[in-house]
């Protein structure tokens, strides 16, 4: 059992996770998925505030996207703060604020109230699809959050854009569209 890492639903797929400042979680994760340690995780949280000190340079536009669909299916990438871990290794990292009733309970079971997270699968495989999925293929390694009866998670990945760049790229069409 890894005990600081936990499978848990989304708003788009269900995904794993652990306290951003965790690095021995973050480690696991890593084992967990048998993913390459050059690809970086996504920094989730219930609040803007939270995940902010982690980026530099937001401009209006992204910040009004954020208004505007956070909570929800949006990932944006923007370049990092020094306040960012030193395992991602990138100069960008992105930020994503699920829509789903449960995930801000999910937050609060870490310490910063932010989590370094990624799908949960197996690298190069689908991500689970409902707990049942979670539970058979990860329920003995991590600790799967029990979901929300009667919510609906979509499948459908989160739109991705990166604002570490100028200008700003689309990098993936989402559950939300972005023009």
């Amino acid at each position: 059992m890894y005990g600081n890492v936990f499978g848990f639903e989304t708003d788009t797929v269900w995904g794993i996770g652990c306290d951003v400042e965790d690095v021995d979680a973050v480690n696991k994760i890593y084992e967990i998925k048998e993913r390459d340690k050059d690809k970086p995780l996504i920094l989730m949280s219930y609040k803007k505030e939270y995940l902010l000190k982690y980026v530099e340079d937001v401009c209006g536009f992204a910040l009004s996207l954020m208004d505007k669909h956070w909570p929800g299916g949006l990932t944006l990438i923007f370049k990092k703060s020094k306040l960012c871990p030193s395992y991602i290794k990138l100069g960008t990292v992105a930020l994503r604020i699920p829509n789903h009733p449960l995930f801000e309970d999910v937050c609060k079971m870490t310490k910063n109230k932010v989590l370094a997270t990624t799908s949960l699968n197996h690298s190069g495989d689908d991500p689970c699809k409902n707990y049942n999925e979670a539970m058979e293929k990860f329920g003995k390694i991590c600790k799967i959050v029990p979901p929300k009866k009667d919510f609906k998670v979509e499948n459908i990945p989160s739109t991705i854009v990166d604002f570490s760049i100028t200008p700003y790229k689309i990098l993936r069409q989402g559950s939300i569209k972005i023009d």
